[in-house]
This record gives structure tokens, sequence and C-alpha cells, in this order.
């Protein structure tokens, strides 16, 4: 068993997957709210945890940055490891002033110009949607924590770095209606489509386009807390 990007072998794997795009960001998850850890996968330093929360087996991996890399490892997860949910859990830059640093959202719907979707299978819808009924079981999951969430549409973008010629973000709110921007969900959203898993993704704010207003490395690191914990709830309610 094992894939060209995954070392870890059948049963290693929970149903259930939390995926943050940073490997430090997955080990920091693992070792400070899971038990009975163990590291099962580290091909290209993309790491992988399985363990116990609250007595529920998860796995925490990285995705890596982009959606050609979490494309990989998210087919890769539910098509040879039997995984049948993945939350995404990242960073995003704010497009409008509703949105503060450290705010958590959840994504409803992703617009991209990505043309991952069509390149794939020849999908050439702009806009791709997140499993409704794992979007729920996360809503549920803020609630026992207290902890509030915004919904909205997301901007999922192949770019980081955008030439000054190109349109001003503030384009995306008012053209697409999207109130942040990341870079992995419309392609783990497609895959799971495709193969007929779920799929949702979960935000932290961490910088405004609007602002100016930035998070650290460190922060975005290990700050990021109620996302977590958002999630790993989510993962005990999703049994």
């Amino acid at each position: 068993m094992g894939t060209p990007h995954n070392s870890a072998q059948m049963g290693d794997i929970a149903k259930t997957v939390l995926m943050p795009g940073d490997p430090l960001r997955a080990e920091f998850i693992a070792k400070t709210w899971l038990t009975d850890v163990r590291k099962v996968s580290q091909v290209r330093n993309i790491y992988a945890f399985t363990g116990k929360y609250e007595g529920q087996e998860i796995t925490v991996m990285a995705s890596g940055m982009g959606m050609p890399s979490i494309g990989i490892y998210s087919y890769e997860l539910f098509t040879q490891y039997g995984v049948e949910q993945i939350i995404r859990i990242g960073s995003a830059g704010a497009y409008t002033e509703e949105l503060k640093l450290y705010d958590v959202v959840l994504a409803d719907s992703c617009w991209s110009e990505s043309s991952f979707g069509q390149t794939q299978n020849g999908d050439t819808a702009d806009v791709k949607y997140p499993d409704k009924g794992l979007n729920e079981v996360i809503l549920q999951a803020a609630a026992k924590e207290q902890i509030p969430v915004k919904t909205a549409r997301i901007h999922s973008s192949d770019v980081f770095y955008q030439e000054a010629s190109m349109p001003h973000f503030s384009t995306k709110v008012t053209d697409h209606g999207c109130a942040c921007v990341e870079m992995e969900s419309f392609a783990l959203f497609h895959n799971a489509q495709v193969l007929g898993k779920k799929a949702a993704c979960l935000l932290t704010i961490s910088d405004s386009f609007v602002t100016g207003e930035k998070t650290s490395v460190e922060e975005r690191q290990e700050a990021f807390s109620n996302m977590m914990k958002i999630a790993l709830r989510a993962g005990v309610l999703l049994g």
C-alpha cells in the first residue's frame, strides 16, 4: 500500500481528515489535541498524523499550497485510503470590512477562475459547493464550542502574487460575491463532487486586503485555535 505521495498503509488514515495547508500546523494540531498520535506519512515533508480526539479517530494531514497540491492529496485520500470527508482548515485574506482578523469563515460556495475542473474531467463550472450535510455538522460543532462562524462565498485563487495591472480585488466582491480569498477549496470541492465524497472548508482570516492588517507566520501556525476546535468537534460529531 502507499502512493507516490503518501506512505501510509491501509487503516492508517481515519474516515475524517482535517487538512491544513502547512505541515507544521498539522503537527501542532496533532500534538496539542490528539491522543495516541502516530505519524503515518511524511513523504515530501507533508505530514499526516492519526490519533484520537475524545475517543474518535481523526487524521490531520497537510495539503501543501495551491490547487494542484491539495488536488493530489485529496484525490488519493478519497480513492486509495477510504476517506469519506475532508475538512480543509486554512487561512484566508478578507475582501470586505465585515471580516476581521481571526474571524472564522465557513465556505458555503467558492468561485474560481481556475481551470482545475476543466483539466481534471472537462467540468467548466466556475462555482463549486461543499457538502451541505457536512457544513451543517460544522455549524453544530461551532455552536457546541460557542464559537461564532460566518458563512460566505469565497474566492479560490490559483495565484498569490498578482500584478497591479490586473483587476482590483474588489471586483471579486462586486462581480462574484466573494468575501475572502484562499487557494485550495475549489480543487477539494471538485474532487469530492467527482468521487461522491464530502468536503468542506473552514477558514480563519489571517489578513485583510481592505485594512492591510496581517498576522505573523507564528500566529498562522498556532493561533487559529477556534477553527481547529470546531473542526475537531465536527470530527467527533461525524463519528
